[in-house]
């Protein structure tokens, strides 16, 4: 093969490899991946056989794209290693919740719900509250919580909490 082949050969993978640069570097905002951590576990009796969680967390979004709430999940860890999903306490049973169970605390954070929006580019403190069926000392004796988000279009993000 001649000279000239290989010179023009070299720069067509070049011209490519720039291409693809810039192809990617131009989409990385449009993958939907968030990034947080749960700050704080608020527990307490309801019942003799039922106990309630308050998980404050913050998440960020470092997309150019919301994140729309599809789906919430909060997973207990049991000592034994089983787990046991709760039951989420909707949005407006919250300020019920914790005005009847002052143990829990105050409201500090804006509650989250199917269908809110986490901005592009924004950083935010939100909070959960869901009931157990199991007793508070196995509450806290669990080894943790597992919080789990899932977008609308199919994206997931989940975190845990060791107690």
């Amino acid at each position: 093969m001649s000279k000239r082949f290989y010179i023009f050969l070299g720069v067509g993978v070049v011209i490519v490899v720039v291409g693809l640069f810039f192809v990617f570097s131009s989409t990385k905002g449009a993958h939907l991946q968030l990034q947080g951590k749960v700050l704080k576990v608020r527990t307490g009796e309801l019942d003799p056989n039922s106990s309630a969680a308050v998980v404050d967390f913050r998440v960020q979004n470092p997309s150019d794209v919301p994140f729309v709430v599809r789906e919430v999940k909060v997973t207990l860890e049991n000592a034994d290693g089983s787990s046991q999903e709760g039951s989420l306490i909707a949005k407006t049973d919250l300020k019920v919740l914790l005005s009847y169970n002052r143990f829990l605390g105050a409201q500090y954070n804006e509650a989250l719900s199917l269908q809110d929006r986490i901005p592009p580019r924004a950083t935010v403190d939100r909070m959960v509250a869901v009931r157990f069926e199991v007793p508070l000392k196995n509450l806290d004796h669990a080894k943790g919580l597992k919080l789990y988000l899932q977008d609308v279009d199919g994206p997931e993000w989940e975190t845990e909490y060791r107690f």
